[in-house]
């Protein structure tokens, strides 16, 4: 189904290439003066240029043209050059019944699907996860939830952070805390217990305290990277408990995940890339993308139109050891050779731009993945506390995201509590999905790029731009159907929508209408916040409609009322959809 801006573009590019002008100027776009219009175009301004005419001549051509044309109530031509156009209530209607019966509301998916893996997790074994988290986990989300509806193989993959240093740091302070592990015992040939031997609670203390506690002893740090060492070559005892920590960890970030309502198609860890470094290395030497310098093993990645600085992508330090360069093309390597994506997409903190640019670049140069493969890396700022500094709790740490999810669904409990008769356990459950609601409209109502204040009342606010407005508005959409249904009436599927009698219905279709060009944005875009300001926008002109027209009323015929309940219906079903592609749910009732 097309975009109803696009059935109006032919019919404006028709009239263009019929009084001899090129089609190419007619294209329509939604009136950013809708005081004055529902669309316009704006190309007599450009086609003036080229045939050295002036603009509100040629747009009278046009509108001229266009004046038989029977699906338009209003055309006019206004200085210097612009076409306003005004569709027909009859046309609004049809198109919006023609939504309401195709899949996706009429929104064509990808004409070539792709296979995109999104890296957008970024956890590490042994931590918990915090603020810094978030960002990734509920951007990457939507936009996977965005390529699938787009028709796309979306693969979200985790990528833990499982292999370095931090693994040797944890294993090291818990032989300092509990040295008689049979772990330690180097003439232990025995199986190892199935249990760990601490908890995620424990595990979570010890990182901290081994980081502390390296900054300050020379020997223990020493004594952590020789253990790392050992574990990446197989150390018996090390690698049970690094298999420990993952368990434990994972068990943990998936109860997380859960609550936030992310999830990931692969749990794949850096580890998992490790096999296949050493055929990247000699590969990179052999065919002399790679060379010696300082020591060090490089790709210079550099290109003659680069106008900043930019490093060569280090392979192998001096010492031979790795990093985070060379795990990150292992992964790419892995990927490849395990899913053949068209497109790998990074979402992480916007500072690592510079590392990713020089990780893809050694990729490209030494064709590690096809000529047509798409890596790409999208940056995100920071969640900033009131102080314009990154969110911290009050004693100044960093504040874990289970902590964060807490404070938002308590407040939003309180919130229930004080207004609403509701029990308990029901109100629990509300908060729940209203929190969660909050917290992520809150962060992916703004481009993920920027950086953006946390500031719970308003995130968590009935009213205005919030998540929590949104769902209100599903609910009492909810609650009128319901009322229809308890007078006795069916919500039956061939009732129409029938032309608008009021200026706020009317605005509500045109609002509707607008769906198929607000997720083509967001999916050419990847720009989760063009959702979030459709359905405000959407939200906000239902609100007006309904303390206008009372939708349950006897005054009405029966076909007026069943159109009035289709066309609340269609709002609900796609404010629905959307808040899926954002990744939460409605209650049942607030």
């Amino acid at each position: 189904m097309k975009k109803i801006v696009e059935l109006i573009s032919e019919a404006v590019k028709n009239a263009f290439a019929q009084k001899g002008y090129d089609e190419k100027y007619g294209i329509v776009t939604h009136s950013n003066r809708p005081d004055l219009c529902q669309y316009q175009c704006n190309g007599a301004m450009a086609a003036a240029k080229e045939y050295k005419k002036a603009p509100i001549v040629i747009a009278q051509e046009v509108v001229e043209e266009l004046a038989s044309d029977d699906r338009i109530k209003e055309i006019t031509a206004i200085m210097p050059g612009f076409i306003n156009i005004t569709l027909k209530d009859e046309v609004l209607a049809e198109y919006l019944n023609g939504m309401a019966s195709e899949k996706n509301f009429g929104c064509e998916g990808e004409k070539s699907p792709k296979k995109i893996i999104i890296d957008y997790g970024g956890p590490n074994i042994a931590k918990p996860l915090h603020v810094g988290h978030m960002r990734s986990a509920v951007i990457g989300e939507s936009l996977k939830r965005i390529f699938k509806f787009m028709g796309n193989e979306a693969i979200g993959d985790v990528h833990l952070g499982d292999w370095g240093t931090p693994m040797g740091l944890v294993i090291a302070e818990l032989k300092r805390r509990k040295p008689d592990l049979i772990y330690f015992d180097e003439s232990y040939m025995g199986e190892y217990p199935k249990e760990a031997p601490f908890t995620i609670s424990e595990l979570e203390d010890i990182y901290p305290a081994a980081s502390a506690y390296s900054k300050e002893n020379a020997e223990f740090l020493e004594e952590a990277k020789e253990i790392t060492y050992l574990m990446q070559n197989g150390h018996r005892g090390y690698m049970a408990l690094w298999n420990h920590m993952q368990e434990v960890s994972v068990t943990d970030l998936k109860k997380i995940y859960d609550r936030l309502k992310v999830s990931f198609e692969l749990w794949k860890k850096e580890s998992d890339a490790q096999p296949y470094i050493p055929g990247m290395v000699e590969y990179l030497k052999d065919n002399g993308y790679a060379r010696i310098s300082e020591g060090a093993l490089v790709v210079d990645v550099k290109e003659e139109t680069d106008t900043k600085e930019i490093p060569p992508c280090m392979i192998l330090k001096s010492d031979g050891a790795t990093l985070y360069s060379t795990t990150d093309l292992a992964t790419i390597v892995e990927r490849m050779e395990l899913f053949a994506p068209n497109h790998i997409l990074y979402i992480t903190d916007k500072r690592q731009e510079l590392h990713f640019e020089t990780v893809f670049r050694c990729a490209k140069k030494a064709k590690l993945v096809n000529e047509d493969t798409t890596l790409q890396f999208i940056g995100f700022g920071t969640m900033n506390g009131k102080d314009g500094k990154p969110f911290k709790t009050r004693d100044g740490g960093v504040l874990r995201l289970e902590h964060l999810i807490k404070m938002v669904t308590d407040e939003v409990y309180n919130k229930i509590m004080e207004n609403r008769n509701m029990e308990e356990d029901e109100a629990k459950e509300v908060a729940n999905k209203v929190g969660i609601a909050a917290l992520k409209y809150g962060d992916l109502s703004n481009q993920a790029s920027k950086d953006y204040v946390f500031d719970l009342d308003r995130f968590t606010s009935f009213e205005g731009n919030t998540g929590p407005y949104i769902l209100y508005t599903i609910v009492r959409i909810k609650s009128i159907l319901d009322k229809f249904k308890e007078s006795g009436k069916n919500i039956a599927s061939d009732m129409k929508i029938i032309p608008a009698e009021s200026s706020v219905e009317r605005e509500l279709m045109l609002q509707v209408t607008k769906f198929s060009d607000m997720i083509y944005g967001a999916y050419e875009e990847q720009a989760p916040h063009r959702i979030c300001q459709y359905i405000y926008d959407l939200a906000d002109k239902f609100s007006s409609f309904y303390h206008d027209t009372k939708i349950i009323s006897d005054e009405y015929s029966e076909m007026r009322q069943a159109s009035l309940i289709r066309l609340i219906t269609l709002v609900q079903e796609i404010l629905l959809q959307c808040i899926d592609l954002l990744g939460f749910e409605a209650p049942e009732r607030m």
